[in-house]
């Protein structure tokens, strides 16, 4: 039996699962079957390359963060899983390329938490998202992924927790560019709630001060999820 001699009910179900129409309960047992039935899988991987297709005519214009995180509260309310992974995705493909992410994500060295205790979105004055951060509570450390741009020859980007009325105080310089790990002390760990990151560039290693030296490119508020 090829693909196209599948039976219709399975065609249009591959068709809703692609582009997340399924309940949680309705793709988790649809993806049991993936495992089973390969020509199912291929159906499924064929409508994702269709999809994906199309963001090739789309112009990546990322929306600004507030935006996107009420999108995105809307779509997923309730969903227990990275959600905070999806920031950045463009356009009308959003939604398909969710549950991609969600049931099929992409392998890397670093791996996001499952289930984050706390989303930031750190953008800059116009929207534009800089860096994505989740809170790992069970490893105590903060996943940090670029979003967009690299920092000048010759700077780096540096943390920063802002926590009330408090001075801020470094979390670590951030990745130029692959995902990664910052550990959390829990003396910082404590103050998340509530309070606001920022970046700031600073000279090679991080600033020389203490405090932030450099211009602050992106701020963002710590989100409980």
């Amino acid at each position: 039996m090829t693909e196209t001699e599948l039976p219709e009910d399975d065609r249009a179900l591959a068709g809703e699962y692609v582009l997340g129409l399924m309940s949680m309960d309705e793709a988790a047992a649809f993806k049991a079957r993936l495992t089973r039935e390969p020509r199912l899988a291929a159906l499924v991987l064929s409508w994702q390359e269709d999809f994906a297709g199309l963001a090739d005519e789309v112009e990546a214009v990322p929306p600004p963060a507030k935006v996107w995180r009420g999108i995105d509260r809307r779509l997923f309310a309730g969903a227990r899983g990275p959600r905070w992974m999806l920031a950045g995705i463009p356009g009308i493909l959003a939604a398909a390329l969710a549950v991609m992410l969600v049931f099929f994500p992409v392998v890397t060295g670093v791996q996001p938490p499952a289930n984050p205790v706390y989303h930031i979105d750190l953008a800059g004055d116009d929207g534009t998202l800089i860096f994505a951060a989740g809170f790992d509570g069970e490893t105590n450390e903060l996943f940090v992924r670029p979003e967009s741009g690299a920092p000048d020859a010759g700077t780096v980007r540096e943390l920063w927790l802002i926590a009330g009325d408090n001075a801020p105080v470094s979390m670590g310089v951030l990745p130029d560019a692959a995902p990664a790990r910052l550990p959390v002390s829990q003396d910082i760990a404590a103050q998340l709630d509530g309070a606001v990151l920022a970046i700031s560039v600073e000279p090679p290693g991080g600033s020389p001060t203490g405090a932030p030296t450099g211009p602050v490119i992106a701020t963002g508020a710590v989100e409980t999820l």
